[in-house]
């Protein structure tokens, strides 16, 4: 594969990853209750949700620019990590939950490996931004 048709596959996966991570980002202060009730305990809720949505909102920036792309591929990976016990938080949640249905309950539990491709995928990005 020639190197020109290298960045352009590249840049299209990091501005992939920027809308995935910027529509996240933006429920957060859209819908922020949501967010809230699957904050680890011992985190304060709302102050968590938008920082995190921020957080996300910031690393989209970080991806869509290409001269900050390196970092924020690293960053988004870090991301993911660290949202994921907000996502065990979820499915612990669900699965307590009487009033969940069998599709919601598979949903969350299924979520959870998912977390794994996208930290994979952030940390691609990462690693084959270009310099510019």
């Amino acid at each position: 594969m020639r190197r020109r048709e290298r960045t352009r596959r590249a840049d299209r996966t990091a501005r992939a990853l920027a809308v995935l991570l910027a529509g996240a980002g933006v429920t957060h202060f859209l819908r922020p209750r949501t967010y809230d009730r699957i904050v680890p305990d011992g985190l304060p809720p709302r102050l968590t949700t938008l920082g995190s949505g921020l957080a996300e909102l910031a690393v989209a920036v970080g991806l869509a620019v290409p001269a900050t792309r390196r970092s924020a591929g690293w960053a988004a990976a870090a991301l993911f990590l660290a949202v994921f016990p907000a996502n065990v938080t979820m499915a612990r949640d669900v699965l307590d939950s009487p009033r969940a249905s069998r599709a919601v309950r598979l949903v969350s539990v299924l979520r959870l490996p998912l977390q794994a491709p996208l930290v994979a995928w952030a940390a691609r990005v990462g690693r084959h931004a270009t310099r510019r």
